[in-house]
């Protein structure tokens, strides 16, 4: 007879199995038969098994559902209907849970699907990769841009660049590198990011790559149509009186040598003459000094790097311009937050980047009221040192505020026009940036950036 509720079944076994224990006494103790006892001992033996086989069952029930969340096996179904109610809330659960786990393993592939599609189709590289150099992802645009199949080793790519290799191996995270690749009949100029990730206990580092050279040679383009611009402007403005001067003294010499009139130079051609030179000489020295002014550009001597405090940078600075600012009535305002920052960089290079700004900022509050400049220096949110000129003086239009870096354009009547210039590439030797920002009638912000 088949039992399915467990209760009622492990009763009657365990009635079963004290009957056969009382009757295996009995009849070792009242009768002297000897294979009896032994027949019923085996029988007491096999029904102890088969209820410790039938109990274990949970056991193996449960060490399956575990087994199979180990393994991510979902497809297993729990049926142990019949048993009584207590297993019929322990299959619901187990089931339950392991729908649960199937709704999370198949939204986690979705997800990861996701994400691959986007990495597999991004237009910028990417490279997943150990210490070692083993390559545990590639994308298309990777493979497209270095034109390979598939990737095992980044030290494979020696055949195209050891240089990219080295920075790909000693690159650190969160650093930028920038990798020329001249090939046959290609140049790439790469811009390399890495971040680094630690999974499963290894060490991978996400390399971003994008080849800019696009992007370069326009803003080259660019910039070097805005400096012949301005060359061109300055250039013509020398070249063009001294054309025209020169023409009227040969038309005036000309006809005084091959002219019907007297070829006495009187007092007044004289003079006309002398003026002409005189302009001549005037607007080449003016030219002159412009091309010395563009050699000087071009020869900033190299940073000599030394750690020092931030504060005394702008203390030297606030000594060396007491005097002017004090002339003009000009209140200067510093702060150093926190005040103990230190640095490296070259500090007259950087001195004489400040007494631009400041210089600058004094111009631009000629006739203001209550002029005021701000000097501070920062950590800003991205854990770069931050130095800060702020001015309330008359601003900077939009359009003008775009060609203030630009060599020899100024809107000074006496400015050269190299003093931003000169700032910007300073900050460049020193791995920084220098931007500006500025609304008319309110004030100006320059912000030095390490």
């Amino acid at each position: 007879m088949v039992y399915k509720n467990f209760r009622i079944n492990s009763l009657i076994r365990i009635i079963l199995l004290t009957i056969s224990i009382f009757v295996f006494v009995y009849t070792l103790l009242q009768y002297s038969f000897h294979i009896t006892p032994v027949l019923l001992g085996f029988l007491i033996l096999i029904q102890i098994v088969l209820l410790f086989k039938y109990v274990d069952k949970v056991n193996r029930d449960l060490t399956t559902f575990l087994e199979s969340i180990r393994f991510s096996e979902f497809s297993l179904t729990f049926q142990t209907r019949g048993l009584g109610r207590s297993f019929d809330e322990l299959n619901r659960a187990f089931n339950d849970v392991i729908k649960d786990f199937q709704k999370v393993r198949s939204e986690k592939e979705e997800h990861f699907q996701y994400l691959q599609s986007i990495v597999q189709n991004i237009d910028v590289s990417i490279l997943a990769y150990q210490r070692d150099g083993t390559v545990e992802m590639v994308n298309k645009a990777a493979k497209k841009l270095f034109q390979i199949s598939s990737l095992r080793n980044i030290r494979a790519l020696n055949t195209l660049s050891s240089e990219l290799v080295s920075v790909l191996t000693e690159i650190k995270p969160g650093e930028n590198k920038l990798v020329r690749i001249q090939e046959q009949d290609d140049l790439l100029q790469l811009a390399i990011f890495a971040t680094e990730l630690k999974i499963h206990n290894k060490e991978i580092i996400l390399s971003t790559i994008k080849n800019i050279q696009n992007v370069l040679e326009e803003q080259e383009t660019e910039a070097w149509q805005k400096l012949i611009r301005v060359l061109t402007h300055e250039i013509m403005n020398s070249i063009t009186p001294i054309a025209s001067l020169s023409s009227t003294l040969d038309m005036m010499l000309n006809g005084m040598v091959t002219g019907e009139e007297s070829q006495t130079l009187d007092l007044e051609s004289v003079t006309e003459i002398q003026q002409a030179l005189q302009t001549i000489n005037k607007r080449s020295t003016g030219l002159l000094h412009f091309v010395n002014t563009y050699r000087n550009l071009t020869r900033i001597p190299k940073p000599n790097f030394k750690i020092f405090p931030v504060r005394d940078l702008i203390g030297n600075v606030q000594l060396l311009m007491e005097e002017e600012l004090s002339q003009n009535e000009i209140k200067l305002i510093t702060s150093v937050i926190p005040p103990g920052i230190e640095f490296s960089a070259d500090e007259q290079l950087l001195e004489q980047v400040l007494i631009n700004m400041v210089k600058n900022a004094i111009q631009a509050l000629n006739n203001r009221p209550d002029p005021e400049i701000n000097i501070k220096a920062f950590i800003n949110k991205r854990g770069r040192l931050t130095i800060q000129v702020i001015d309330n003086g008359q601003g900077i239009l939009k359009d003008v505020l775009d060609k203030i870096f630009i060599p020899f354009f100024t809107t000074k009547p006496k400015g050269s026009g190299i003093g931003l210039s000169l700032s910007r590439q300073i900050m460049r030797l020193h791995g920084g940036t220098i931007s500006a920002s500025s609304e008319p009638d309110v004030g100006s912000t320059f912000t030095l950036t390490f």
